[in-house]
């Protein structure tokens, strides 16, 4: 299977279009957050049932992924975006226009199942196109990306929400799906897809699975990224959970919550730095110090009875550091093993880390709150599964040293 796209030269508009791409799902999940408040009282459904809106988006997203991984292994990176954008366009309009909840929750979940394409084909074009620590240097920049999407898209939300109404929300993602589609078009390579023997799409996407779950590096790789997942995202559940015990109120709560995507930030700026210096594995390991420190220091503070806003948010800025020094080369890793299945590996990837993070949310929902200790713990276990899938990845890369002669 041929995965060798015409290679044109890695310019700033490049990136920055496979950046947009990458971005545009992430947006598209979180800029509708702030409606969903007053959405109840609109449609006269329970917050329950407008949870749909979100969760319907969330399970698409992940799902759709495994499908477009394999599709644009077999059909062209480019055609398979286009389409999806397509589908986000139509779903869009479909959530702008809607008058009833039911409606709105059918755009929603188009949403979701066009965006994925993005995802995947996002990081399989950067397998296609970079090689080496410079691979590792674009996924630092998505990660500055990713982590700056879900506060922007939450902000934008809520100012076209006050200002002009929560349809305008749909209104701008269905102009930028036509931005991207014609920024795909126009602006990205023609992935070459397999010249060999066409096999049934169904045949070829198990085929396609099966090959990469069968090599250990892989499935070590993505239970890596899994777990950075689980860990961020159980934070994500219970913060303002812990914060509210100590005072905090909604107006407050995004305020610490930033520091984490902040400091994560900054860690794929500096990844996108080092890399070259410090190699993938080092990086990661450095990561994983980080992320464990913060958490540990967040416990021994909550166990001291430092029971302030402050003592959660500013330890867990070595977690978001470390995150970001970890993610972009497991990321790489995940996608530059096997480069024709890659993107069916951005698909098995992207999909487990939806179940991980959605894992990690529930985790703290089985624990009380009223500090940070339960939070901490939770996130320790998590932190550590994902330090024991490293250690396994670092035997199975470790080269094999001579054999010994026997006399």
């Amino acid at each position: 299977m041929s995965s060798n796209p015409e290679r044109p030269a890695h310019h700033g508009w490049l990136i920055a279009n496979l950046l947009a791409q990458l971005a545009f799902g992430l947006l598209a999940m979180t800029i509708g957050l702030p409606s969903m408040q007053e959405w109840p009282a609109m449609f006269g459904a329970s917050q329950a049932a407008v949870q749909l809106t979100f969760s319907g988006y969330v399970l698409t997203y992940g799902l759709l992924q495994l499908v477009y991984g394999p599709m644009s292994d077999r059909l062209g990176r480019r055609r398979v975006l286009m389409f999806g954008l397509f589908i986000t366009l139509l779903g869009s309009v479909v959530a702008a226009l809607a008058t009833d909840l039911s409606t709105l929750v059918i755009g929603r979940v188009l949403q979701g199942a066009g965006s994925a394409a993005g995802m995947v084909v996002g990081r399989a074009l950067i397998q296609d196109l970079f090689q080496g620590p410079e691979r590792t240097r674009v996924m630092a920049y998505v990660g500055m990306a990713m982590g700056l999407c879900p506060p922007l898209g939450t902000i934008v939300g809520g100012q076209l929400h006050v200002t002009l109404g929560w349809q305008a929300n749909f209104v701008l993602m269905a102009v930028l799906a036509v931005v991207l589609w014609v920024s795909a078009w126009r602006g990205l390579p023609a992935h070459q897809p397999s010249t060999g023997p066409q096999a049934h799409w169904l045949r070829a996407m198990l085929d396609a699975y099966g090959q990469l779950l069968k090599d250990p590096r892989f499935v070590l790789y993505v239970c890596l990224l899994s777990m950075t997942s689980a860990t961020f995202y159980a934070f994500l559940g219970a913060a303002p959970l812990v914060l509210g015990s100590y005072g905090v109120g909604p107006d407050g709560i995004g305020f610490y919550i930033m520091f984490v995507p902040g400091s994560y930030i900054v860690g794929n700026f500096l990844t996108s730095h080092l890399v070259h210096r410090l190699g993938d594995q080092r990086m990661m390991w450095m990561g994983q110090a980080l992320t464990a420190t913060g958490i540990g220091l967040m416990l021994v503070l909550a166990l001291a009875g430092f029971n302030s806003p402050l003592a959660l948010a500013l330890p867990l800025m070595l977690m978001g550091l470390g995150n970001g020094f970890m993610v972009p080369p497991a990321l790489a890793g995940t996608v530059g093993l096997m480069p024709a299945l890659a993107g069916s590996a951005a698909a098995v990837a992207g999909l487990m880390q939806q179940l991980a993070a959605a894992v990690g949310g529930f985790a703290v929902g089985l624990v009380s709150h009223n500090n940070a200790v339960n939070l901490a713990l939770v996130m320790m276990v998590l932190c550590l599964l994902g330090v024991a899938a490293q250690a396994a990845l670092r035997q199975v890369l470790r080269p094999a040293g001579p054999r010994r002669v026997r006399n």
